[in-house]
């Protein structure tokens, strides 16, 4: 949610905050909303299509903060859309607003946009970290509340909303929140983390002890994300109100100052309701008073009980009826851990999906067109035969002539467009058509077989470490559906920043070959070095739909059950650094940046054979410049040839305690 202008408004006046210092307790953190601040108070690139691994960084450094002041987080995530689609305008123009943020920093202006992977990043370090999270069935304002009343320990977001929700321990914004600067007593004994944390009570003294149950009903009046009616803006139009003559009253606040001054004269809210109805025509009564209820209803405590979930994280959830009648037990845990992402329930319970803006060619169909078969299929996947026929059953190919529609908004031109997509039925290997209840007892087998005849790759894939099989895997549905073509240079460009994350996996182990260090090290170095000057849109729009495919590969995998191990995605894809190494590939051979350790160098070896097998021999030929054919040609003929010919060690899983990695120094 969100109240329009009340974040600058109290922001104003320090008197509505306490200074606080946060130490030995509990916080209930509002998950999306501190992903989102991390990441652009951090400053790290947005136009390159985001360097996750510094992302990481700044993820573990704000919880280590936490940590020396002895601060418990519990991190709760909004689930997906509300049922009865109140938001969904919001949700629209919301996603309107992102096409044109996207616009503005791919021709190098200002503005903030989430890398299409922040999300699961974050909640990847969380799991690493051991931080303990939920997701909500839908928004999770509400839950957030009951749960910091319920420990009475403070809320950390930087929401409008929560300075009108009765907070026990109160709201520290994030924007107060001084954890870059923990502050330790002498003999390191005790830390802590200044604050300052917004005070209802002192907000409500301000405007004439208002009485708090009205400030829900403020709320509504200003405006908030959800729909509105005209009869509203008549009211405010024709009631005279008082914004006084303080210095603090400015032109923009008029409207915020006015209506708390009016309401301070109201006891309660329904006295305050019956005033307001007075400006309006007879008719309009009954919708009006609905509305202002039913809205003010948003900030009341929920019934959900997060407690028990994080006390027992097999407990059964609390969900909205609609809900469990559409989604078996196992989703609905799973949804609760964060371990299937709202997509997924938007797609089951409404049948439809948002399609997140990246910053790509906008003169291009959306990056999200490369992976629309994968997402067909996992429609499929959870909505079944079409319940016009539902004995119907798929052909031979896995298809269905009844399927259900989904419907999809998604970027078109600079616009934002809706489509009806069609599911796509598929068979399991053995078992044919199935429910959705009984997914979890598929095999093994059958889903694995599932999941990469859907990205259209051969089991071979399987040959490299289990926590890359799943990248690989989508990196050769990439290369085969991507639009504009991929060239070798992306690929090689892309592999290479792979190896640098696993790199950095082994540069911290003492068993490891000395020469892992000296190439990660170059490697991390060239982004530094390199200036980009001027983004290559068409090159950001070919990485853009691999990161499509990736993120709608997880989800499917998510879908089947995690068949295929999760991709370690904190450390996989670094922007930046992929461009540059495009760049860089054009004057320097692939293995000449990994010139020093063999690991390395089979490491890239074994991903590029891996993928180029899945492509025709020529696939990557025909588009050489006459100035750089040379290069291209020592980079096509060194870079497939098999680890086995170059009689190369087998490159072991980096989570297998790098047992087998040697120790000497191949430099």
């Amino acid at each position: 949610m969100g109240i329009h202008g009340l974040m600058s408004y109290i922001g104003e006046n320090r008197n509505f905050f306490n200074n606080v210092k946060l130490q030995n307790t509990k916080i209930v953190i509002d998950g999306n909303n501190l992903f989102h601040r991390l990441y652009f108070d951090s400053l790290i690139d947005l136009q390159h299509g985001g360097d996750y691994d510094s992302f990481t960084d700044v993820i573990c450094k704000f919880f280590d903060a936490l940590s020396l002041c002895n601060i418990a987080p519990y991190v709760v995530f909004d689930g997906g859309c509300d049922s009865t689609d109140k938001k969904l305008e919001t949700l629209k123009q919301r996603a309107r607003d992102k096409i044109q943020r996207a616009h503005q920093i791919s021709r190098g202006g200002g503005g903030t946009l989430l890398p299409l992977l922040g999300a699961e990043v974050f909640k990847q370090v969380l799991v690493q970290l051991q931080v303990p999270f939920v997701q909500c069935h839908s928004e999770a304002d509400r839950d957030i509340v009951t749960l910091a009343n319920q420990w009475a320990c403070p809320v950390l977001t930087l929401d409008s909303d929560f300075c009108i929700f009765d907070l026990k321990a109160g709201y520290c914004p994030l924007n107060y929140f001084k954890w870059k600067n923990v502050i330790t007593l002498k003999g390191g004994s005790e830390s802590y983390i200044s604050a300052q944390c917004f005070s209802v009570e002192n907000f409500c003294k301000h405007f004439s002890h208002i009485n708090k149950a009205l400030l829900p009903l403020f709320a509504v009046l200003n405006g908030n994300d959800y729909a509105s009616l005209p009869s509203l803006e008549t009211f405010v139009a024709r009631v005279q109100l008082n914004i006084g003559t303080s210095a603090f009253t400015r032109r923009k606040n008029t409207r915020i100052q006015g209506l708390l001054n009016w309401l301070s004269r109201f006891t309660e809210p329904q006295e305050a309701i019956e005033n307001i109805l007075k400006y309006l025509k007879p008719n309009e009564h009954e919708e009006v008073r609905q509305l202002l209820s039913s809205q003010m209803d948003e900030y009341t405590q929920s019934e959900v009980d997060l407690a028990k979930f994080f006390q027992n994280r097999e407990a059964k959830p609390d969900v909205p009826t609609v809900m469990a009648n559409k989604a078996p037990e196992w989703m609905l845990v799973a949804l609760m851990k964060g371990e299937l992402a709202p997509f997924l329930s938007d797609c089951l319970i409404m049948k439809r999906t948002f399609l997140s803006t990246q910053v790509e060619n906008m003169g291009r169909p959306s990056s999200h067109r490369c992976s629309l078969y994968i997402r067909q299929v996992m429609y499929g996947l959870l909505l079944g035969p079409s319940e016009t026929d539902p004995d119907s059953a798929a052909d031979v190919t896995g298809q269905c002539s009844k399927v259900h529609c989904v419907e999809e908004f998604a970027r078109h031109e600079r616009n934002l467009r809706k489509t009806s997509i069609q599911t796509v039925l598929k068979r399991f290997s053995s078992t044919g058509v199935h429910s959705l209840r009984s997914l979890p007892e598929i095999s093994m087998s059958d889903r694995i077989s599932f999941l990469l005849d859907t990205l259209k790759v051969k089991p071979t894939v399987q040959t490299v470490p289990a926590h890359l099989r799943l990248t690989v895997a989508a990196t050769c549905y990439w290369i085969a559906h991507a639009e504009p073509r991929v060239t070798l240079h992306h690929l090689q460009a892309l592999l290479l920043c792979i190896v640098t994350g696993e790199l950095h996996k082994l540069s911290g182990n003492w068993r490891c070959e000395k020469g892992v260090r000296v190439v990660h090290e170059r490697l991390s170095r060239l982004r530094l070095r390199k200036q980009i000057r001027n983004l290559d849109i068409d090159v950001a729009h070919v990485f853009c739909q691999w990161q499509s495919c990736l993120l709608m590969g997880i989800y499917l995998n998510q879908a089947l059950c995690y068949p295929l191990a999760v991709p370690d995605i904190t450390r996989l894809y670094s922007g930046t650094l992929v461009h540059c190494l495009h760049q860089e590939l054009k004057s320097v051979a692939a293995e000449d940046l990994l010139n020093g350790s063999l690991v390395a160098a089979e490491m890239y070896c074994q991903l590029l054979h891996t993928v180029t097998a899945t492509v025709p021999a020529d696939f990557f030929q025909g588009r050489r410049s006459k100035g750089r054919a040379k290069v291209k040609e020592k980079q096509t003929t060194r870079s497939t040839v098999s680890p086995t010919s170059q009689g190369l060690p087998t490159w072991h899983d980096v989570n297998n305690q790098f047992a087998a990695l040697s120790t000497e120094d191949f430099e």
